[in-house]
């Protein structure tokens, strides 16, 4: 189980536009044996999560430690997460955090809370973030070893970047 995997993935799924089915197929890139188990009720039922999610990372964002933990164990309330050993293999052992009956959105909420659940507890609330870009509102995990990210993407810290030099550049030719 990679929980800090999960926990990236929570923040992807906050940033996913989950329009459609489609969509939730294009954010399930790399999991293709999920995708013929995806229902009609997924896509709510994911929006609805993502919802409910956003306010951790502002807590996280707004230098609230208390709220950040609140808000994550608010919503291990209301989403039970259900782990589970399986076998894949004879002596092959794995644990997954959602059975064979749970829906494609119950085990991306799972994987989701517990991962931002065990970050959280490993490096703090602090780990959560949203986007320092002008104009951008997307959420992160950061997972650098000197807690440093502040962008959601390397997209949006070069155009704070390029923005900061081109401004400096207009200060000093004014100045």
């Amino acid at each position: 189980m990679d929980v800090v995997g999960y926990a990236e993935a929570a923040a992807g799924l906050l940033n996913a536009d989950l329009a459609d089915a489609d969509a939730l197929i294009d954010f399930l890139e790399g999991r293709e044996w999920l995708h013929r188990q995806i229902v009609d009720k997924d896509i709510p039922a994911l929006r609805k999560f993502q919802t409910q999610l956003r306010p951790v990372f502002e807590a996280a964002e707004n230098d609230d430690p208390q709220g950040t933990v609140n808000g994550l164990n608010a919503l291990m309330e209301r989403h039970p997460i259900t782990p589970r050993i399986f076998e894949h293999a004879p002596g092959k052992l794995q644990l997954h955090v959602a059975n064979k009956a749970s829906t494609v959105s119950d085990l991306i909420i799972s994987e989701s809370l517990l991962g931002l659940a065990n970050l959280v507890c490993d490096l703090g609330a602090a780990r959560l973030g949203i986007c320092s870009a002008a104009k951008c509102d997307r959420v992160y995990v950061d997972t650098s070893p000197n807690r440093s990210r502040r962008y959601c993407s390397d997209r949006c810290s070069s155009r704070a970047n390029v923005a900061a030099y081109r401004a400096r550049q207009r200060a000093a030719a004014t100045g």
